[in-house]
């Protein structure tokens, strides 16, 4: 019986242990903690959306005269039962252009939609009148992956989102979300550039990854917490194995006797 009130002690030793090491520190979850009562931030950090290979783009033009604008809006097939045509979209191609009706091939890699309002004003002036042009980047999603409640890819509603709004659409960081070193992976010109970003830090609001880019990936690491409390799990597995291959040899031992 000393045997089995030794690893019942030892079992409830292992447990403790788990639950001090597993402990976290408030400045391990909290954002933006150097922020002061009633501080005002200037957000100064100017974001523009700007078109990238591969990028998919609805431009739609119109104007009073709906015959003269109709050259320069392409449809697929014709309408049938009553419902309207789809429009065709644009992608920029690996040389950033696009092929637009009429005007020929635009380079748009680079611009903000707009610049491109602009630039394709300027070359429709010449076929029409006071043109309102509609542009819409189409493939706007950002990933947000680890430890998030809900992980995965977000379509992006607007012309730019903040990397705050992103993690709230992901449901936020779990407790064993790593706050102060959040990595962000981002297409630059066919390259992948690696960022990181402190969110326990008002300074975030300055970084260059603050407002994502289509296509940004979001990654948050485990914290120390995280990463101590699952090899502690791993290693409570094992030594509860043992515990109880030890418990019942021993009953089975004294049983005998």
């Amino acid at each position: 019986m000393h045997l089995l009130r030794l690893f019942r002690n030892f079992g409830l030793l292992l447990v403790v242990s788990m639950l001090f090491f597993s402990c976290g520190s408030k400045k391990d979850v909290v954002y933006f903690q150097d922020a002061k009562k009633f501080e005002t931030l200037v957000d100064d950090n100017i974001s523009l959306t700007k078109f990238k290979v591969d990028d998919v783009i609805s431009i739609h033009v119109s104007t009073l005269d709906s015959e003269a604008s109709a050259p320069f809006n392409l449809f697929r097939g014709l309408p049938q039962g009553g419902f309207a045509q789809e429009q065709v979209d644009y992608i920029v191609d690996k040389k950033g252009e696009i092929d637009f009706p009429v005007v020929g091939k635009l380079k748009i890699e680079g611009l903000s939609p707009e610049k491109l309002r602009l630039l394709l004003r300027d070359k429709l002036n010449e076929y029409l009148k006071n043109p309102i042009i509609n542009i819409r980047l189409k493939n706007f999603t950002v990933t947000v992956l680890g430890e998030v409640n809900r992980p995965g890819t977000y379509q992006v509603n607007g012309e730019q989102i903040t990397i705050l709004e992103a993690i709230g659409l992901a449901g936020d960081l779990t407790i064993k979300g790593m706050r102060d070193n959040i990595l962000v992976i981002r297409d630059f010109n066919g390259a992948k550039v690696y960022e990181r970003i402190d969110l326990t830090s008002k300074d975030a609001m300055k970084s260059q990854v603050y407002y994502l880019t289509q296509n940004d990936v979001v990654y948050i690491e485990p914290n120390q917490s995280a990463v101590t409390s699952s090899t502690l799990d791993n290693r409570a597995s094992i030594a509860i194995s043992i515990i109880s291959l030890l418990v019942t040899s021993t009953v089975v031992i004294l049983t005998r006797n």
